[in-house]
């Protein structure tokens, strides 16, 4: 049985009645460069890659329930937000627990939890949830394809791209015959296309984070000058791929076998200076999540407006019945501390998200 998004939950899916986040465990899963056996892995490496870490909050403040963040007023962008629309909080959580969302069947939200280790999917009218997918390696992104395949990013030692539906399995853990780990840096988006690939991020990789492993596994490395990869979304017919690096918005071409080429700059952010998870609308407008809002950029790389939104606004996408809902994700408190604490954020727009993907 297929949704409008994909595939139903199947057999051999983890599956937990509905509940609200507080009855789910935080967890305590670590990404590769904080696992004490990563530097034995990269030692072997070819060219060991420089260090790579986020850096963790100290003191008393690592321990104490951060303030909430503030959501800010917003003004109309034509064809996309009318004026007088707000965020409000759709569900709230501990932990490094909310990434790389997307939407799921009948207005639900997928998500991945870092320190969970697993797949959520959550009704945002409810704000109840249930865990989809267990037992994964520091779950960090989710995407599905056209074709309802579902994709998840994995953070920790020995990283990689798994297929979780229609049938589990490891689609990419290695580049040129050594762990992921070798390119430096973390895995952080992805975006998988109609032909069984899947483009990923990896933040912090030498010269360029951007990679694409086709439907046999086989990873290439794409673009120069683009350590700092991060949102990596296709346009809605495929034929351009967005990627981001600090305020620079590149976009490359995808050429029939899934290649990239002709890397330019397509926009610069206004509304924040570090670009993270993206979205495209039915029109093929882009997307992009700053750090404290969202920013808009039209088909032809002209700047849209901006959407005000709270510090840590580090994700976006489309969602809802309709997808005429953008969705926020957001981050608060001390990276891997008792302190951390993430939101998913909604507000109407005007605009509807692409509806022959997920995301």
């Amino acid at each position: 049985m297929r949704t409008l998004f994909g595939f139903a939950l199947i057999a051999g899916c983890m599956a937990w009645a509905q509940s609200p986040s507080s009855a789910f465990p935080r967890g305590s899963g670590m990404q590769n460069w904080q696992n004490p056996g990563f530097k034995d892995v990269i030692a072997k490496c070819k060219n060991p890659p420089k260090p790579f870490g986020i850096p963790i909050a100290t003191g008393p403040n690592a321990n104490a329930a951060p303030p909430d963040p503030v959501l800010p007023a917003t003004s109309a962008i034509p064809n996309v937000l009318a004026a007088g629309q707000s965020w409000k909080v759709v569900w709230s959580w501990e932990g490094n627990n909310v990434d790389g969302p997307i939407a799921g069947p009948n207005g639900a939200v997928l998500f991945a939890n870092n320190d969970a280790g697993n797949v959520m999917q959550m009704d945002p009218a409810t704000g109840m949830a249930k865990v989809l997918h267990a037992n994964l390696n520091t779950a960090g992104a989710v995407s599905r394809s056209k074709n309802g395949a579902l994709f998840v990013a994995e953070r920790g030692l020995g990283s990689g791209i798994e297929q979780l539906e229609p049938k589990r399995k490891m689609l990419a853990n290695s580049f040129h015959g050594e762990p992921l780990e070798c390119v430096g840096g973390v895995i952080n988006d992805l975006s998988a296309d109609a032909h069984g690939g899947v483009y990923f991020s990896v933040t912090g990789a030498a010269d360029s984070g951007v990679f694409y492993a086709d439907s046999k596994g086989v990873v290439s490395q794409y673009g120069k000058n683009v350590p700092q990869a991060n949102g990596i979304i296709l346009s809605p017919d495929e034929k351009t791929l967005y990627v981001t690096n600090g305020a620079t918005l590149y976009a490359f071409d995808v050429k029939p076998d899934g290649s990239l080429t002709n890397q330019r700059e397509f926009g610069k952010l206004r509304g924040g200076e570090g670009g993270d998870g993206s979205a495209v609308d039915q029109q093929g407008r882009v997307y992009v999540a700053t750090g404290k809002s969202v920013d808009v950029f039209a088909p032809d790389g002209s700047f849209a407006g901006t959407i005000p939104g709270p510090q840590g606004l580090h994700g976006t996408f489309f969602g809802g019945r309709d997808k005429k809902t953008l969705f926020g994700i957001v981050f608060y408190g001390g990276w891997g501390t008792p302190s951390a604490r993430n939101r998913i954020i909604a507000i109407p727009t005007i605009a509807q998200g692409y509806t022959g993907r997920a995301k």
